[in-house]
């Protein structure tokens, strides 16, 4: 039976795992980890191990490297916990909200391994790969984002500040205005007259959707609506099944089992409904089913990665197939994130004019049929 994307009831994670390591990065009022510094961290550590630098004396001078005091506090840990007697990877398991189980399964295998720099380096790419796909997505909305809030404040601006000044004289003329000039004016009217009120309600509200997004449920209900959209679809899907490759490709070539890496995938992806395919997979791979199965069931990968990953398993070369895959559509997926903002600019533009246009021309009109009429 096909598998569809839709919202679904929130994963619990029985490993205690973070759901996503880019909420997790989320804290008001403390510091934290940021996804730089680890790039920072994973950087600096692997170069220190590669020019033959023992792991505690790296984190000492780490240690002194680091800026910031989040970062300076984490190595301090680590270098504490390593000269306690812990391995490196349990070190970091122990700061899941700076180190996702992703990462920690990755150095747990390069450290049994005895090829923990080349791994970081590894980790260094990934995670720069990570945030290079999150800056294109941010870069291709964020002008869009720009004309939606500037529209806003061109209306809030004329309704607020001209329209009032036009005030009593439509009052005298109001049976002769058109209906957008009187819908406008009785608008105007409101945000002058409350807008002690509408300030208020509109904190509420935003108050009130940011604690519902917060919520499983409230993001699994933003998912339906995205997933519900073609292009926007393609998009999200796309983007959640590359970093997945990404990530499973890193662990299941540096050694990491199967179910392990599911396991520490799984908080990479954000949606909720992949985390739910992530853990049917597993499932399948934990009674003997294999990887491939999964991928066959679900209607929304695409069939080369399907074909690919059967092909993979069967050779034993999935890491390998797992990581051209993923370069190969993130590729494509760059290239259609592009295309649609280079489309929607320009619809946004005459979204734009025409709500402005119509402002305009409903406070010009009324006054140039004043004036003809009293010629």
């Amino acid at each position: 039976m096909p598998i569809e994307i839709q919202a679904v009831a929130p994963v619990r994670n029985t490993d205690s795992e973070p759901t996503s390591l880019a909420n997790r990065e989320i804290h008001f009022g403390r510091q934290v980890v940021t996804h730089k510094d680890r790039i920072f961290f994973t950087e600096r550590l692997a170069l220190l191990l590669e020019t033959g630098n023992a792991l505690h004396t790296s984190l000492e001078i780490l240690e002194d490297q680091s800026d910031g005091d989040a970062l300076r506090k984490v190595v301090l840990a680590l270098r504490e916990d390593v000269s306690g007697g812990l391995s490196f990877s349990q070190a970091l398991a122990r700061h899941p909200e700076a180190f996702p189980p992703s990462y920690v399964s990755v150095v747990d295998a390069g450290e049994q391994g005895g090829f923990l720099h080349e791994v970081l380096e590894r980790l260094r790419e990934l995670d720069e790969k990570r945030q290079e796909l999150r800056s294109t997505l941010f870069s291709a909305f964020s002008y869009p984002a720009f004309l939606v809030v500037f529209s806003v404040a061109v209306v809030t601006f004329v309704l607020m500040v001209v329209f009032p000044k036009f005030g009593d004289l439509f009052t005298m003329i109001w049976d002769k205005l058109p209906i957008t000039t009187r819908f406008l004016m009785t608008v105007s009217q409101m945000l002058t007259q409350y807008w002690h009120v509408t300030l208020l309600g509109i904190g509420a509200a935003g108050v009130g959707a940011w604690r519902w997004l917060s919520r499983p449920e409230g993001r699994a209900t933003v998912e339906s609506w995205l997933l519900r959209l073609p292009l926007l679809r393609e998009i999200v899907v796309v983007f959640q099944l590359v970093q997945f490759m990404y990530v499973m490709s890193l662990s299941l070539g540096n050694g990491v089992t199967m179910l392990d890496a599911l396991r520490s995938s799984r908080e990479v992806v954000g949606s909720l409904a992949f985390q739910r395919w992530v853990q049917r997979l597993e499932t399948n791979v934990a009674e003997g089913r294999g990887l491939a199965v999964g991928f066959e069931e679900a209607d929304f990968v695409p069939p080369l990665i399907t074909q690919m990953v059967s092909t993979g398993e069967e050779t034993g070369s999935l890491a390998m197939v797992m990581g051209r895959m993923a370069a190969f559509y993130e590729r494509e997926w760059k290239t259609k994130l592009t295309v649609m903002a280079k489309l929607v600019e320009p619809v946004m533009l005459v979204v734009m004019g025409l709500v402005v246009g119509l402002i305009v021309s409903s406070l010009i009109l009324p006054i140039f049929k004043l004036s003809t009429t009293v010629r």
